[in-house]
């Protein structure tokens, strides 16, 4: 799953892709690197972010997915939203996929949304939200307290006809340094809920933390812990750099085959 932010403050690309040539050239890029779906984000989760209206979060990203689907007409576009509202727009010009931050806590119409239009969905662990999330890390045990609400969102969604979920720990979100790795290093236990999981640890601050560096300087790191979450049962990796993860991928293929 190949990033592809349209934010002008996300942490590491922010800003970026702001001109449909960009867009088209980035997209491309990560099409022909390997990328099987395309992430599209208008609305900065990283830790305290600001606050973007519905309004500004449709304008940003509705336009590019129909710019997307018109030069690219195979192409499998997932929404990183939490808002039902953009879910509905985006699905309606030609989204297949959609991932929410917040498992449909943040907005109680997501879930409805998804059953109407039978889409696979992506659902993250969560606290709070982009603005408070850094304040919410107390956790007895993490690993079994993330369980524990997949459990209770997956039920949630299967209420209502869902079955086509994937499920995301959400590294650095509402966790902390050692919350993350220890989410890691416990990886294969969210096997026992029968479901895809996807990693999104690409150029994260759980990296570049314990380097003393940089996110423009944590391609290595993320490859590093791409291949251990591939090793312990992740089925997509969220990434900034679709190549180095596709190189990943395929070794990890040829060591399992």
């Amino acid at each position: 799953m190949g990033i592809l932010n349209l934010t002008p403050n996300s942490f590491f690309d922010g800003g970026k892709y702001s001109d449909e040539a960009a867009i088209v050239t980035q997209v491309q890029k990560m099409l022909s690197e390997g990328a099987t779906f395309i992430d599209i984000g208008a609305y900065s989760s990283k830790p305290n972010a600001e606050f973007v209206s519905v309004e500004e979060e449709l304008a940003r990203i509705v336009p590019v997915v129909e710019l997307l689907v018109q030069q690219f007409p195979a192409i499998l576009i997932s929404i990183d939203t939490f808002r039902s509202e953009v879910a509905a727009a985006c699905i309606q010009k030609g989204a297949a996929l959609i991932n929410d931050i917040s498992a449909g806590k943040l907005d109680e119409s997501m879930l409805e949304v998804i059953a109407k239009y039978k889409l696979p969905y992506v659902m993250m662990h969560m606290r709070g939200n982009p603005q408070t999330m850094s304040t919410l890390t107390a956790y007895d045990d993490v690993v079994k307290e993330v369980l524990f609400y997949f459990s209770e969102r997956i039920a949630a969604a299967r209420k209502l006809g869902i079955n086509d979920i994937i499920l995301d720990p959400g590294f650095g979100f509402a966790k902390t340094l050692e919350q993350n790795y220890e989410l890691l290093q416990k990886l294969e236990f969210f096997q026992q809920l029968d479901l895809p999981i996807l990693a999104g640890i690409s150029r994260k601050s759980m990296i570049y933390n314990v380097l003393n560096n940089s996110a423009n300087e944590s391609l290595n790191g993320t490859t590093a812990l791409n291949a251990i979450a591939l090793s312990k049962g992740a089925s997509i990796l969220r990434v900034h750099d679709v190549k180095e993860a596709m190189e990943c991928v395929t070794l990890f293929n040829v060591m399992n085959s």
